[in-house]
């Protein structure tokens, strides 16, 4: 998955969508079950979100700042953002 950025106009207290960041990582998740990938995913994170990202998304750190989601927290974020899909 390539880097996932908010616009400039959804951040801080005032943004306009919340929850991004967690549907952009379902969708992908999703696609990925879709593919026979397992739902699996793996990105680069910025060093300061990678506590966010492991408790927001359930996201592993596989080495420095490369972060993975495996099937399980896939599961987890997909049935959360797409209540149709079945794996």
């Amino acid at each position: 998955m390539p880097l996932i950025e908010n616009a400039p106009h959804n951040f801080g207290k005032s943004k306009q969508y919340y929850g991004v960041a967690g549907n952009l990582t379902a969708f992908a998740c999703k696609r990925s079950f879709e593919l026979g990938y397992e739902g699996e995913v793996a990105f680069e994170s910025k060093t300061q979100l990678i506590e966010h990202y492991q408790t927001s998304l359930g996201a592993g750190v596989l080495m420095v700042r490369r972060m993975a989601i495996l099937t399980a927290e896939a599961q987890k974020l997909v049935s959360l953002y797409f209540k149709d899909f079945r794996v």
